[in-house]
């Protein structure tokens, strides 16, 4: 039976897999428009434009509030494992997007905050995604684009 059969069509058509591919789409798109972006630092919307910036980092543009975090708390947030997200941060804090700070609440921990070129980061990121869903509603309408967007709201919940 080859894959493509009726009977078998529904692992390439169910919601999680939708959601999966959607996801990855606006995710490449939000890149995209970062790394034409003229508010992000020059060197990462380079990298961008190469394709040397993965989709990844965007977990932690997503994720990091504005007031740092541990790096425990970062994983967590992006469902991912401390050690995948180590990973993610010492690629950002390389690329200058993050420093990680002595804990002021513990001497032992690390804090991991956005550096002002992240900032900068994060303020065409912001842009980007804000094109990604106008380009959304636009292709799908505004009324499908609401709708999915308070079924994802509250499936999330």
């Amino acid at each position: 039976m080859s894959p493509d059969a009726p009977e078998d069509r529904w692992r390439q058509t169910h919601l999680g897999r939708l959601l999966g591919h959607a996801m990855r789409r606006f995710d490449a798109r939000v890149l995209q428009l970062m790394a034409a972006s003229e508010r992000a630092p020059l060197a990462l919307s380079n990298l961008a434009a190469r394709d040397k910036v993965g989709a990844a980092i965007v977990h932690v543009t997503r994720h990091l509030p504005l007031t740092g975090a541990r790096l425990t708390e970062l994983a967590a947030w992006a469902g991912m494992s401390k050690q995948a997200m180590g990973d993610l941060v010492d690629q950002c804090v390389a690329w200058g997007l993050v420093t990680r700070e002595g804990d002021p609440l513990d001497a032992r921990a690390r804090r991991i905050a956005f550096t002002p070129a992240g900032l900068d980061w994060l303020a065409a990121f912001r842009d980007a995604v804000a094109q990604a869903e106008a380009e959304f509603r636009a292709a799908v309408g505004t009324e499908v684009a609401t709708v999915v967007a308070l079924g994802l709201e509250a499936y999330a919940a």
